[in-house]
């Protein structure tokens, strides 16, 4: 069975992966080059997908969400000139079967809506709250087929970065949970990285606590992203950890059309 290339086009990265109609293959991250051209990226891509055991002429689909407008129509080349297919775009190309209560719904991110239909498609729960930590740390909401909505709040490597700019002599934070739990720091590495790791495992505790006494009994969260797993043993709300949850949702909207 032919894969379909998945894109999740980023502000900061593009996660991209192999999928067939029944599983996701393979998944890896590509930093998002605001300077890229069609070339480079189907370079890229193409070198990409070989390392993950495939060659760019068996690719059957290229499945895209992005949050870059700017990247959009050199993806749709390179997807042309490098895997011979066009690029469908999620929500554009591919609607997602949700509705959206959103008051523009079109201000909505694709890659919201993708977890989202995801979590719909994988968990049974009346209600669900989708914790991305990305760019920016979102929390999406569900009920039943309905995306409500839901809050957007800063991101963890955003937010270091700030930090950065601003600070002269910023030391290197590994950005992972002590084993012994809080300490109070003796170092400024060690102060910041708790500060982080405890301040964002708060701010998703205190946020999820207040979405699931709103949405009722029985709302399953669930977690995705780049930090998901390091913030999860500080976070017991988590019902279940899924990184690749983007990915799974662009895989499951797109699984008639490499089978097609």
């Amino acid at each position: 069975m032919s894969p379909a290339l998945l894109l999740d086009v980023g502000n900061t990265n593009i996660k991209a992966g192999l999928a067939d109609e029944t599983a996701l293959l393979e998944s890896f991250s590509l930093p998002t080059d605001n300077a890229a051209t069609s070339d480079s990226l189907g370079l890229t891509l193409t070198a990409a997908v070989r390392q993950a055991g495939a060659e760019p002429k068996d690719i059957a689909a290229v499945i895209v969400s992005s949050v870059a407008p700017p990247l959009n129509p050199l993806l749709a080349a390179a997807a042309e000139r490098y895997f011979g297919c066009e690029a469908a775009f999620v929500p554009g190309d591919i609607p997602v079967p949700l509705e959206n209560r959103y008051a523009r719904p079109h201000e909505v991110g694709a890659d919201r809506l993708a977890t989202s239909y995801a979590a719909v498609r994988l968990y049974d729960a009346p209600s669900l709250v989708v914790v991305d930590f990305g760019t920016a740390t979102t929390f999406d909401c569900v009920r039943g087929n309905a995306f409500l909505g839901g809050l957007i709040c800063p991101g963890l490597l955003t937010s270091l970065r700030a930090l950065s700019r601003d600070t002269a002599k910023l030391p290197h934070i590994a950005l992972e949970a002590p084993k012994d739990g809080l300490s109070i720091g003796r170092s400024t590495s060690e102060c910041i990285n708790q500060g982080f790791l405890y301040g964002f495992a708060d701010m998703t505790e205190g946020v999820c606590a207040r979405l699931a006494a709103h949405l009722g009994d029985k709302t399953r969260i669930v977690a995705t992203g780049g930090f998901a797993k390091a913030l999860s043993p500080l976070c017991p709300s988590f019902d279940d950890i899924r990184p690749d949850l983007l990915l799974e949702g662009l895989r499951l909207l797109g699984a008639g059309r490499a089978a097609a």
